[in-house]
């Protein structure tokens, strides 16, 4: 035999395994939680993955899972009591970071529904309230929705919510419109934000679906998220009984209660988001061939991986450092608000430069890359936009408000 092996001879190329965590963040969590986190990345794998390029081109919600959902037992990580799944504010962080890993779609679904939903009543309600309430919840055999967004009103809810609430005898009357509002077109109950025409102040109501003066419109045509079953909510003359308004959510602070504790999961669907992207990428890279060899061996592709992997790092070290503060107590305003400007921002990036070393294959959904770049344009903005997180942020470093 020749010392040159000819080219039938060389041996084949093993890539190595792909793997986005390249820091090893998911071993700073307890083998319990980690074992958490295997049964959700392989339902995800296992049943969303295969499923979720149909549903999202057809811009439908694929409702056989939620029984599957209610089997991982994830609805209130982070919670105590009424049913709650439990575990540490750090898992909730990694499972978001998981779940949006596989499709952000799925994530949002679940951050709406055991986040933000079930989170006001859990924030907001009193004691008879969450019991009526969250244990149906937890067991997802009652869907929740947020309802603050409106048509005319996004960032500005906090002074110009325009949904009004008055009280009337032993009730309150509702009126005005929410809009781009996750689950409402199926929801049980739906978390509703109103102004009190008489002091101005913000209070929360628990309206159901079938509540006389609610009704509800899906909304189409959106280029982002198209699993997410969003609507537009109208309440005119919406009756609504006082044990139904809960009865902790007297002003705007209260709401800010909720959206602090979910902006932090936010964050975790950018990092996944992210995280996807990247995987996908790798994948592609050590299997696409041009040239005679793989494409993961040329410099330029390399060079896009590489800054795929530094900033899905960079934004899972950031999340894990929040998710620690969060179960410390600890976590403020503005450390969930730099984390949801930052990693969104970093999302956005990354999963360009994905799209970037697919090429035109980038824009099929048969390569998901495609569905993780217009995904990423609606975590950009929702719960909060990059702009009014940063003012949050830089209230908080100089002192001085420069909200208008």
């Amino acid at each position: 035999m020749t010392a040159h092996a000819t080219e039938s001879q060389k041996p084949a190329y093993a890539p190595p395994p792909v793997n986005g965590d390249f820091y090893r963040m998911l071993h700073l969590l307890g083998e319990d939680e980690r074992t958490i986190v295997r049964r959700v990345r392989d339902f995800m794998e296992s049943e969303i993955a295969p499923i979720i390029e149909d549903y999202w081109a057809r811009d439908a919600f694929p409702f056989e899972i939620v029984p599957k959902l209610r089997a991982l037992d994830i609805a209130g990580i982070g919670y105590r009591g009424y049913g709650s799944a439990g575990g540490s504010w750090l898992l909730n962080a990694v499972l978001c970071m998981e779940i949006a890993r596989v499709d952000a779609s799925i994530a949002t679904f679940w951050g709406v529904h055991t986040g933000l939903s079930a989170g006001s009543i859990y924030l907001c309600g009193d004691e008879e309230q969450k019991q009526r309430w969250l244990p149906a919840m937890m067991r997802w055999e009652k869907i929740g929705s947020f309802c603050l967004t409106e048509p005319d009103v996004g960032s500005a809810t906090s002074g110009g919510m325009k949904t009004t609430c008055r009280r009337d005898g032993d009730g309150w009357v509702l009126n005005g419109q929410k809009k781009w509002i996750g689950n409402a077109p199926f929801a049980d109950l739906n978390v509703i934000w109103a102004r009190e025409e008489t002091s101005g102040q913000v209070k929360g109501f628990v309206v159901l679906k079938d509540n006389p003066g609610f009704s509800v419109e899906k909304i189409h045509n959106k280029m982002a998220l198209r699993v997410v079953q969003n609507g537009l909510i109208t309440l005119a003359d919406c009756r609504v009984p006082e044990a139904d308004r809960l009865q902790n959510a007297n002003s705007f602070k209260d709401t800010a209660k909720v959206l602090r504790m979910t902006r932090a999961g936010v964050a975790g669907f950018a990092v996944g988001c992210g995280m996807g992207a990247y995987e996908h990428a790798l994948r592609y890279a050590q299997t696409r061939t041009q040239f005679g060899r793989p494409i993961g061996g040329f410099q330029l592709v390399q060079d896009l991986l590489v800054r795929m992997l530094g900033n899905v790092t960079a934004t899972q070290m950031m999340l894990l450092r929040l998710g620690q503060l969060q179960d410390e107590g600890a976590m403020l305003d503005e450390h969930a608000s730099l984390a949801k400007a930052y990693c969104t921002v970093k999302c956005r990036e990354t999963v360009g430069y994905a799209r970037e070393l697919l090429g035109g294959n980038g824009i099929l959904l048969d390569n998901h890359i495609g569905r993780f770049v217009a995904d990423a344009e609606a975590i950009y903005s929702y719960e909060g936009t990059r702009e009014m997180n940063t003012l949050i942020v830089g209230k908080a470093i100089t002192g001085l408000s420069a909200f208008v």
